[in-house]
């Protein structure tokens, strides 16, 4: 294609990585501070979250990838003529797929967009069927404040998709996705899982040792496992990664070692 953007800006890690994935990296020329994978991608001090018109304009984008419309970024962009797509984040996996197919039609890479689409679905369905199926319930902590993923966001999609109990659900009548629980919520839910990131700060054992947390199921049975942040955050292709982590921790508390 002729029409394809050849000057991307990517202010948002999923697209990055979505953007490579599909054969786009030569098109993009500058992404966000947090948009470190894959190795290639043009790093910047640009930022997603608290973005800066000047500063995304001084990349001269003939297209802008964003995830939230942060400072009025969008307006920003349109009042000189460039194009922005918001590409937010997914609440299951069929709005991750669109995703993909929304990038590759704004980037002209259609063909490239559905492959990758297939290739992920065959990945997902497979991790899936092979994943146990169990009611085992689980907390996913997204750090030390106690927020959480219920099963209204792609992450807690992947528990759910496994048959899991998510004790953020009861916490999330609004459907918002991320809800913040409180410690005594979480102890008398008594998840038998618990999920933390290596990003959070804390370890495995400073969450055991969390006063009151000593009869949680989990914390009981040594059932704390620690998933890599970036994968378990983004959608895009490393996803199957994330399903076959959580689908060997539930496997472990449904089936445990005798």
């Amino acid at each position: 294609m002729t029409d394809r953007p050849q000057r991307i800006v990517s202010l948002s890690p999923t697209a990055t990585e979505i953007l490579f994935a599909i054969g786009a990296g030569d098109q993009v020329v500058a992404v966000d501070q947090f948009s470190y994978y894959p190795p290639e991608a043009p790093v910047t001090d640009l930022s997603g979250w608290d973005p800066n018109v000047e500063a995304v304009l001084s990349y001269e984008p003939d297209l802008v990838v964003i995830s939230n419309d942060a400072n009025d970024l969008m307006a920003g962009m349109d009042a000189v003529g460039i194009e922005v797509l918001l590409s937010s984040a997914p609440a299951d996996f069929e709005g991750g797929y669109d995703a993909v197919v929304q990038i590759g039609m704004a980037v002209g890479r259609v063909d490239e967009a559905a492959a990758l689409v297939a290739s992920l679905r065959g990945e997902i369905d497979a991790a899936l069927a092979a994943a146990p199926d169990a009611p085992v319930r689980v907390y996913h902590e997204l750090g030390d404040a106690l927020y959480s993923a219920s099963s209204s966001s792609f992450i807690g999609a992947v528990y759910a998709a496994m048959g899991a109990v998510n004790i953020a659900d009861e916490a999330d009548a609004d459907g918002y996705g991320y809800p913040q629980l409180t410690e005594e919520y979480i102890v008398v839910a008594d998840p038998e899982l618990i999920v933390i990131t290596d990003q959070v700060g804390y370890t495995v054992d400073d969450v055991a040792a969390r006063p009151g947390w000593g009869e949680v199921s989990a914390v009981r049975n040594g059932n704390i496992v620690v998933v890599n942040a970036d994968i378990a955050s983004r959608w895009g292709p490393r996803l199957p990664q994330f399903i076959a982590a959580v689908a060997e921790a539930i496997g472990a508390v449904a089936e445990p070692v005798s």
